[in-house]
């Protein structure tokens, strides 16, 4: 088996949501791989540099260097480590996780072809990168969709479903918290009787502003915090719907997770949203910060039982094709 470097914000001990890098390696190692991973180190400055450090020093050690890479600050590290590991000639792999990577293209693309055109390949999670990076002339680009253990989650059959829904995200102006708020707030009026469970870690100050909103709004959100999977997913069972609000994403294994436990999914059309999901087919998709069009697309699902079963059996389907077990072959052949 090969060698590898895993570069990526290795932050769980830390209080963040698991990153690819502690899911996607750890399926890796379990499949004989021997990884090698950075950075721990919660201060972006100083990881960065440990990042560059760590890159230096095992490059000639390596067969390949797996790198998540965003579009927003942790861009940087991808590009300065890929060009340690050029110097070194040593094989790279950029994993694209950053919904709004292809503004990235667009307003950096000097840097950009730096980085991608001289990657051994670009790994998308989503046809909706594979297709913008294309348009960009960057065509050694291969999809492997992120992936799940199937068989850790447990899939409950709902069919006439109550006004309980679930946001499980990190508290970050991209993903847009207080959007969910609101939508709370319409389905209350109808819906007494209706909840709000949030769940995940405060990323830039958006958990504060979310709760001040639900308090001025005189509402009662459960905020649970950061949760394990196993805890959130337990926390799942009492509840009907999964919303995704953000403004950008690629393939958020949220609603991956979401699907695989039965749960039917109303999101943002963003990004690469509409290329993961068909709408009224798998999920119902609404425009972006429109808080009104979500809570009339969850009026439906409560009106509707067929089409609740409709979706999840769909989306049980999709989420097949995304456990490790398949996934992992499309790796292996990228790695061998």
């Amino acid at each position: 088996m090969k060698n590898l470097l895993y570069i990526g914000n290795k932050l769980h001990k830390h209080g963040f949501n698991k990153t690819s890098i502690e899911t996607l390696g750890v399926f890796l190692a379990d499949e004989g791989y021997t990884v090698a991973y950075t950075s721990v180190k919660k201060n972006q400055i100083i990881r960065l540099l440990d990042m560059m450090m760590t890159t230096f020093f095992k490059a000639k050690k390596v067969d390949y260097i797996l790198i998540d890479t965003y579009s927003t600050s942790s861009f940087w590290y991808a590009f300065f480590c890929s060009q340690i590991a050029r110097f070194f000639k040593v094989k790279y792999i950029p994993i694209l996780h950053g919904g709004d990577l292809p503004n990235r293209l667009k307003s950096n693309p000097y840097l950009c072809k730096l980085l991608f055109k001289n990657a051994y390949a670009n790994v998308a999670p989503s046809n909706y990168l594979v297709e913008k990076f294309k348009k960009n002339g960057f065509e050694n680009i291969v999809f492997i969709p992120n992936s799940i253990q199937i068989d850790e989650y447990k899939f409950k059959n709902r069919i006439a479903i109550q006004p309980h829904l679930l946001w499980v995200r990190s508290f970050a102006k991209i993903y847009n918290p207080k959007m969910a708020v609101e939508v709370y707030r319409l389905l209350k009026e109808k819906h007494p009787k209706a909840s709000l469970t949030m769940v995940g870690p405060d990323k830039d100050g958006s958990l504060i502003e979310t709760r001040h909103l639900a308090e001025s709004l005189n509402l009662k959100v459960d905020f649970t915090g950061k949760l394990s999977k196993e805890e959130w997913t337990n926390l799942a069972s009492k509840h009907d719907v999964f919303i995704n609000t953000t403004h950008f994403d690629n393939t958020p294994v949220s609603i991956i997770e979401a699907m695989a436990l039965g749960l039917p999914v109303v999101s943002t059309n963003v990004g690469g949203i509409p290329y993961m999901l068909s709408t009224a087919k798998n999920a119902l998709l609404v425009n972006d910060n429109e808080p009104i069009e979500m809570a009339n697309a969850i009026e439906v699902l409560l009106k509707d039982s067929k089409k609740v079963e409709e979706l999840t059996s769909n989306a049980k389907l999709l989420i097949e094709t995304m456990d490790w077990h398949a996934v992992k072959l499309k790796w292996m052949k990228l790695l061998e």
